[in-house]
C-alpha cells in the first residue's frame, strides 16, 4: 500500500539486524545456526519451577518500575562479592528489560543533540543507533587486529569538548577481546579531570578464560563513580529469550536512568524478577560459568583443528572470531551466506558491527551450542 505522506526516518541507515538475518536463513535452509548468540541447550530445570512457583503465587502483575526489591538486593550482594563495591539496591540498582535496552536508557539518559559519544568498534549493533536516537553523534574508534585491542592514543585523538560517553564492552561482542589492567590504567588517565561518563556492557563479565580477572569498573572506584555498568541474566542462566537485565550506577546517574526507564518498559516480568532472584542466593553457580564454556571454546577449537579456518584469540564471551582469509576473498557477508547456503553452517559476519573500517575477512561462530551441535558444525566447516 502507498502512502501519501512524507515520513523521515530518524534511522534511515538502519535494517533488519544481521541477527534476525541469519538466524532466518538459517532455519530456511536446515543449517546448523552458530550466528546468533543463545545457547541451543536448556536452563536449570530448578529456575523454571521457580518461575512457574511465582506465578501460581499470584506474583503476576507489575513489578516496581525500578525492579523488584529482593532482586535489587542480590545484585547488590553479587557486586560485593566479586567486584567488591557495595551498591545501594534502593537508588543504584534498576532492572531492565534486557541488557539491550539498559544500554538504551543510559546512552538516552546522559547523551542529547551536541554531544558526541566514542565507540569502539566493532561493537554491538546497539550502540551507534542509540546515540543517534538520542541526537547525539557517534565518533568511532577502531580496535586493534589481530587481538582487538584498544588503541587508546586514538581514542585521546577522538576526544573533544563535546566528548560525553565513552561505551565500553568487556568481555567484547564480536570479538572475545577483554580489557587488561593496562587498559584500566589507560582509561582511569583518560577520564580524569574530564566530564565523560562511561556505559560499560559488561553483559558477559562471568565468562572469562584462562585464569584471567574480570576488568570491570565496578572493581575501579574512580571509574565506578562515572560508569553506568550493564548486566544481563541471559547470558548468565541460559535464557536470553526472557530479556531480563539490568544497570548499576551511582545515585545520581542511576535517577536520570530511571527517567528514561519508566517510560521504555516501566518494568519487567514480575515472576522471573523473583526466581532469579532465588537463583542467585547461589553465587557458585555464577563461578561455574567462565568454566563451563571455556571447555565448549577449547573443544571447538580442538574440532576445527586441520580445518582451513585460523582462530583468533577468545578471552572471553562465547564467540569465536574465525579467519577464513586462506579459503576465498569474498566478503564477509557473502562468505557467511555461501557458508550457510552451501555448507550449512550459519555465522555471523563482523561488517554489521563496524562503522569507520573495512571488515577483514572473518567471522563470528557462537560455541554456546551442546557438544554434538559443536561437533556437527566442525565436520562441516572442515570439508570448506
Amino acid at each position: 500500500m502507498s502512502v501519501s505522506f512524507r515520513l523521515q526516518s530518524r534511522l534511515p541507515n538502519v535494517g533488519t539486524t544481521i541477527f534476525t538475518v541469519m538466524s532466518k536463513l538459517a532455519t530456511d535452509v536446515n543449517a546448523i545456526n552458530l550466528s546468533q548468540g543463545f545457547p541451543d541447550f536448556d536452563c536449570d530445570p530448578a529456575l523454571v519451577e521457580a518461575v512457574a512457583k511465582h506465578m501460581r503465587d499470584g506474583r503476576n502483575q507489575y513489578a516496581p518500575m525500578q525492579g523488584v526489591l529482593g532482586l535489587r538486593e542480590a545484585i547488590a550482594a553479587k557486586y560485593e562479592l566479586f567486584h567488591g563495591r557495595r551498591y545501594d539496591p534502593g537508588s543504584e540498582v534498576t532492572v531492565t528489560s534486557g541488557g539491550t535496552e539498559a544500554i538504551f536508557d543510559a546512552v538516552t539518559a546522559v547523551a542529547g543533540p551536541g554531544d558526541e559519544v566514542i565507540v569502539l568498534e566493532p561493537c554491538y549493533d546497539c550502540y551507534v543507533p542509540a546515540i543517534e536516537l538520542s541526537g547525539a553523534r557517534p565518533v568511532v574508534v577502531s580496535l586493534k587486529l589481530p587481538h582487538y585491542g584498544v588503541d587508546w592514543d586514538a581514542v585521546r585523538t577522538a576526544i573533544t569538548p563535546r566528548t560525553r560517553v565513552l561505551i565500553i564492552n568487556t568481555p567484547q561482542n564480536p570479538t572475545g577481546a577483554i580489557f587488561t589492567s593496562e587498559d584500566i590504567l589507560q582509561l582511569k588517565a583518560l577520564v580524569r579531570g574530564t566530564d565523560i561518563l562511561i556505559v560499560s556492557d559488561e553483559v558477559y563479565e562471568q565468562i572469562i578464560f584462562d585464569g584471567a580477572q574480570h576488568e570491570g569498573m565496578a572493581r575501579h572506584p574512580e571509574l565506578a563513580e562515572r560508569s553506568f555498568i550493564i548486566g544481563s541474566f541471559g547470558k548468565t542462566y541460559h535464557v536470553t529469550g526472557w530479556k531480563v537485565g539490568y544497570a548499576v550506577a551511582p545515585a545520581a546517574l542511576s535517577a536520570e536512568f530511571r527517567k528514561v526507564h519508566q517510560f521504555v518498559t516501566f518494568s519487567t516480568s514480575t515472576p522471573v524478577q523473583y526466581a532469579l532472584a532465588e537463583m542467585m542466593a547461589h553465587p557458585e553457580r555464577l563461578r561455574e560459568l567462565g568454566p563451563f564454556y571455556q571447555a565448549k571454546r577449547d573443544r571447538f577449537l580442538r574440532l576445527m583443528e586441520g580445518s582451513r579456518f585460523r582462530p583468533l584469540p577468545c578471552r572471553g564471551s562465547y564467540f569465536q572470531l574465525m579467519d577464513y582469509s586462506a579459503i576465498t576473498d569474498q566478503t564477509d557477508a557473502e562468505f557467511a551466506v555461501r557458508l550457510t547456503r552451501e555448507y550449512g553452517v550459519a555465522s555471523i559476519p563482523t561488517s554489521p558491527f563496524l562503522y569507520g573500517s573495512s571488515a577483514p575477512r572473518v567471522l563470528r561462530f557462537c560455541f554456546a551450542k551442546k557438544d554434538e551441535t559443536l561437533q556437527a558444525a566442525a565436520e562441516r566447516l572442515a570439508r570448506v
